[in-house]
């Protein structure tokens, strides 16, 4: 079963993409900053990373930054922010980001991006 790491300090924001996730067959785990995320991750590195970008002790940026230069197999992420701007955007895939989706995130909206960089079955 893939394991998904959902990155964010809103514990709502955290449910939510476990409630989309969970039921289309993943194991789900969550960090609420980017220094727990990047913990996490050294420990044992997940299938897929669903960050957001502002939050305390490391952001998103900052924790995907890290990420891409640990000695570690480098699995996709997808950036989910309410920063909308071009700037975020580029900013998400200057960092390491392999997708970018504004918040609120649908089910449909979410779920196709993580087959596709899941290399799975786009249902």
């Amino acid at each position: 079963m893939k394991r998904i790491l959902i990155v964010d300090d809103a514990a709502t924001v955290r449910m939510y993409h476990r409630s989309i996730l969970e039921p289309a067959g993943y194991t789900v785990e969550e960090a609420w900053n980017g220094i727990e995320a990047l913990e996490k991750a050294l420990e044992s590195p997940f299938d897929l990373y669903i960050v957001d970008i502002n939050m305390p002790k490391l952001d998103g940026y900052g924790f995907l930054r890290e990420l891409r230069q640990q000695q570690i197999a480098q699995q996709p992420a997808i950036m989910v922010s309410t920063e909308a701007e071009a700037r975020d955007e580029k900013a998400a895939y200057q960092s390491g980001a392999n997708s970018y989706l504004i918040k609120p995130v649908r089910q449909a909206q979410l779920l196709p991006h993580v087959h596709l960089l899941l290399g799975e079955k786009i249902q």
